[in-house]
């Protein structure tokens, strides 16, 4: 008599997690599903529900809730896997897509292919809370953003304009320039975008503070020219754990600074950068790159990389020269990060031509 070439399943629970409801799929180690039914979408309801089984694998998708879902499974001794939404079309592009089928399908690939899954990493407490920090500002940054363009549309409509500068002094330098017809209506703007200032310095001197005290590695990655506290914090709270990574390689991947690939028989196009990933990251990491790339950028091996593609002309050239650079110093950083080395800006270039640059 044969043997079963099938190798035994965990105990699977699949939750579609929801606002107010959970949609649970249990299934048994023999790919048997035993039970489904909706639970309450709070920490009773939760904990209730997980407590009945021991030792299962519990999946669910990234979401808003997923971190304190993930903590009482893990407290009850579950294993939890963190399912990719962007990963799984089988999921998201399905034609019979509702909470079932999607809490039936979590469990089903969770238990037979979890790699399918594309699991994520869940960041630790004193990470998520410089992340919750970051985005606070974040949030700032573009309110004010959008008053200072409010501002300079409005003042546009009667056929004046205003000075470029930077919005950090927008109020105190263009409060002045305002026709009078318009200081009524656009004295409180200005009022905001100064208080939106200083909300945002002081998240700035947090910052500095917690770079300096709670995150000291932080100075590894701020040895790189265009590197300041915001992006190293980000950085580090990003990455947590940078040996998770096999290869720092990996991380321009992870941060979807990649290209997108459609390969077919003979037909391999050149396509867009895949975005997945953290996207404040790279948007600060291709910020940095810009002013790597600019003219107050210093000689360094990233610059040089940078303008060796840009001076492929026009301005696609530069658009991609940034990101590639962006993708680059990804990689450096958490070399840096890792290996806890010296940064040598010119590390790998001709002697020769370093000299000339000097």
């Amino acid at each position: 008599m044969s043997q079963s070439n099938i190798a035994p399943c965990p105990l699977t629970i699949g939750l579609d997690l929801g606002t107010k409801s959970t949609q649970c799929a249990v299934y048994a180690p023999n790919r048997e599903r035993i039970e489904e039914r909706k639970i309450r979408m709070d920490r009773s309801g939760v904990t209730t529900f997980l407590r009945r089984f021991s030792g299962a694998r519990v999946v669910v998708e990234a979401s808003t809730s997923t971190r304190w879902v993930a903590d009482i499974a893990t407290e009850l001794g579950h294993e939890v896997i963190i399912a990719n939404p962007r990963s799984i079309p089988v999921i998201t592009a399905s034609v019979r897509k509702c909470d079932r089928n999607d809490a039936r399908l979590l469990a089903e690939l969770g238990q037979l292919q979890p790699s399918l899954l594309s699991p994520v990493h869940l960041r630790e407490d004193r990470y998520q809370a410089v992340r919750s920090l970051l985005s606070a500002r974040k949030q700032l940054v573009k309110q004010r953003t959008a008053l200072v363009t409010f501002i300079r549309s409005e003042v546009r409509v009667l056929g004046s304009s205003l000075p470029s500068c930077g919005t950090k002094v927008f109020a105190k330098k263009c409060r002045s320039l305002i026709d009078a017809p318009l200081r009524e209506a656009l004295d409180p703007i200005f009022d905001s975008i100064q208080l939106l200032s200083e909300l945002i310095a002081g998240y700035d001197a947090t910052i500095d503070g917690m770079c300096e005290r709670q995150f000291p590695e932080t100075k590894l990655l701020r040895q790189v020219h265009g590197v300041g506290p915001l992006i190293a914090l980000a950085f580090v709270a990003t990455i947590a754990d940078p040996h998770r990574f096999r290869r720092s390689r990996a991380v321009g991947a992870y941060l979807g600074l990649v290209p997108r690939s459609r390969q077919s028989g003979g037909c391999d196009p050149a396509l867009s950068i895949t975005k997945c990933g953290d996207r404040m990251m790279r948007t600060l990491l291709v910020s940095a790159a810009t002013r790597i790339l600019g003219p107050h950028g210093t000689d360094s091996a990233l610059k040089r990389f940078g303008k060796r593609i840009s001076e492929r002309g026009g301005q696609s050239a530069k658009a991609r020269a940034r990101i590639a650079v962006a993708r680059k110093l990804a990689v450096l950083l958490h070399s840096l990060l890792r290996s806890g080395e010296v940064y040598e800006p010119l590390r790998g270039c001709n002697p020769a031509a370093a000299e000339i640059a000097a």
